[in-house]
């Protein structure tokens, strides 16, 4: 493992923890409002410690885990639940309305923007390690053992 960083890609040493921070917000406003969820967003909270931990060691399992989770977490809010949506609608009635009826409803758009931010951040990063067939074997690891993680916490911990 190396700890230099091409000087091209430093810019993705302070984007990844944003995005990371960003969706961590997000989770802790949600849980604050849904204590059903605390235990939940608790433990998904470290797959995102360990993508800044991993990433500042410039770790393709960190790219990779960095990378698979906001994607599945993104593509189901979009495609499958569309509380990406529905949050973008509580956001437009709270700035026409000043109400807020689903405050944790509201934060998937803000946590979908981290995602975004740090998909393209770990993105370029992992490129910019000159890939071989090792590190793109360790980025894929990094991938299939966050969603495994995830999906492991969500069967075992999430509210019925």
């Amino acid at each position: 493992m190396t700890y230099d960083r091409p000087a091209q890609f430093a810019w993705t040493r302070v984007w990844i923890p944003i995005g990371a921070t960003i969706f961590l917000l997000a989770l802790l406003i949600s849980a604050l409002v849904v204590p059903e969820l605390r235990l939940l967003h608790f433990l998904q909270a470290l797959i995102y410690l360990a993508i800044i931990i991993l990433a500042r060691r410039n770790s393709a399992l960190g790219f990779g885990a960095g990378v698979s989770v906001p994607v599945a977490w993104n593509s189901l809010n979009l495609f499958v639940t569309h509380l990406m949506q529905a949050g973008t609608l509580e956001l437009w009635n709270l700035l026409h309305t000043g109400q807020v009826r689903r405050p944790d409803t509201m934060m998937v758009p803000l946590a979908g923007i981290g995602h975004f931010i740090l998909i393209i951040a770990c993105l370029a990063a992992f490129f910019g390690l000159k890939p071989d067939l090792k590190k793109w074997g360790n980025f894929v690891s990094g991938g299939v053992a966050a969603l495994a993680y995830l999906i492991l916490i969500v069967v075992t911990t999430a509210p019925r």
